[in-house]
């Protein structure tokens, strides 16, 4: 559908009140730099056997080539260029607006570095169209290697810490939970889908969160506007993260910091506060301390910056 270039700014919480299409999926994958990944994600894409979707790539400021591979490879995928690296938040508000525009029924939101089974959307629309007051649905992770381990059955919320839980590597003991479908409190912004009347109600993801907990604010708030977040259970999704712990960059620490101090002063009361902060607090100082022992002071001095901007903003 050849390339658009985005010039105008969106804010985060804005939405766009059309009627939408009942029979159409966009799928928006965000890019910023790795082509390579990128053009594998696509390829799934293209053996998709869903009758009626659109695959809509949002770069970041990519300076590897990645939109020149795109624009040569898939011109049958609509391009929206951003000029600069806008953070993951506002991108996909850029592609999610645009499938609105579009009057789509559903957005699913896929990170680039993830592979599609051929049926990713007759299951995941075809279980969503028989639940209740469907927000958002999620498939099942599995690793992009060779065990291929399932990691993500969808995660709850710690009753006090507000954490995500029950994500990693499944074993024998959680398999029943990836087994059926279930509620679930946060869904990842790896491969979620969302029907667009629910965006139009909710808004986008919060632009302040420019990486990181942005999909667990997003989760927050479309439950409290009385919808449900579900677990599928069908074929999975390959994610292209390790089993093993990646090292984060300096700049990933500091918005990991930053992005976790403003999500929870927004869904935290004072009375909450009394035990997320100490807690909280013991956990930056583990950060800090691994950090410096693996003697990684631009890691540290990052991740302690992240902390203090993420106070300084308003919320």
């Amino acid at each position: 559908m050849g390339c658009y270039l985005a010039k105008f700014t969106f804010t985060g919480l804005d939405v766009i009140d059309l009627p939408p299409d009942t029979s159409s999926v966009y799928i928006i994958v965000l890019t910023w730099n790795n082509w390579e990944d990128t053009v594998v994600c696509l390829q799934s894409l293209q053996r998709l056997t869903y009758p009626i979707y659109q695959v809509v790539v949002v770069d970041n400021g990519s300076t590897d080539g990645t939109v020149t591979h795109i624009e040569h490879a898939y011109p049958e995928v609509h391009l929206i260029q951003n000029g600069r690296n806008l953070g993951f938040a506002a991108a996909a508000n850029v592609g999610m607006r645009y499938a609105m525009m579009q009057r789509a029924s559903y957005v699913l939101l896929l990170n680039n570095d993830a592979i599609a089974p051929p049926t990713l959307l007759d299951e995941l629309i075809g279980y969503v169209t028989t639940l209740p007051d469907v927000g958002m649905a999620t498939p099942p992770l599995s690793y992009r290697d060779a065990s291929q381990t399932l990691w993500f059955a969808g995660s709850k919320r710690h009753w006090l810490t507000m954490e995500s839980v029950d994500f990693g590597p499944i074993g024998p003991k959680r398999h029943s939970q990836a087994d059926v479908c279930h509620p679930v409190d946060y869904i990842f912004g790896t491969a979620m889908l969302i029907p667009t009347s629910v965006l139009q109600r909710v808004g986008l993801f919060d632009e302040k969160l420019y990486l990181y907990y942005e999909d667990m604010d997003l989760s927050l708030r479309i439950q409290a506007a009385g919808y449900k977040l579900y677990y599928i259970p069908m074929t999975s999704v390959q994610h292209g993260v390790s089993g093993s712990t990646r090292s984060l960059s300096s700049m990933r620490h500091y918005h990991k910091a930053r992005s976790s101090v403003i999500f929870f002063r927004k869904h935290t009361g004072w009375g909450r506060r009394l035990v997320i902060v100490p807690y909280r607090l013991a956990s930056a100082l583990r950060t800090v301390t691994r950090l410096g022992w693996a003697s990684e002071w631009a890691a540290a001095r990052a991740y302690l910056s992240g902390l203090k901007d993420g106070l300084r903003i308003e919320i």
